[in-house]
């Protein structure tokens, strides 16, 4: 198992910053790959941003992608936001995928963030 415990969130005006934590605990090394996704009321969950355990190879949804940064630092992961904008406003969710044939994606509770213009 893998738990995972963000924190970070919060209320900020449009430009401003937030950094996102994921702290993460137990069988990490069944992991092959952490991100973050996000979720707006009455929308789907996205995906935001995903970097993987061994080359450290990102991606970024396009909406964000110049704005924000994913990094991991041993068994923590980050969501660095910069220039924030009311349609960032979403609890964002960190997950977990391990190696195939490890188990299912694990998830963490989420946090709210929240840009006001």
């Amino acid at each position: 198992q893998v738990q995972l415990v963000e924190s970070g969130g919060g209320d900020v005006q449009a430009g401003g910053s937030l950094r996102l934590s994921c702290a993460a605990s137990g069988r990490i090394f069944t992991i092959n790959a952490m991100g973050w996704y996000r979720q707006a009321p009455g929308s789907q969950r996205e995906l935001v941003a995903t970097i993987t355990s061994g080359t450290g190879s990102t991606n970024y949804v396009d909406s964000v992608k110049g704005r924000f940064t994913i990094s991991r630092d041993k068994n923590t992961l980050y969501l660095q936001m910069n220039s924030l904008k009311p349609e960032d406003t979403a609890v964002y969710y960190c997950y977990a995928d391990p190696y195939v044939g490890l188990g299912s994606a694990y998830w963490g509770q989420g946090t709210q963030v929240t840009v006001s213009l």
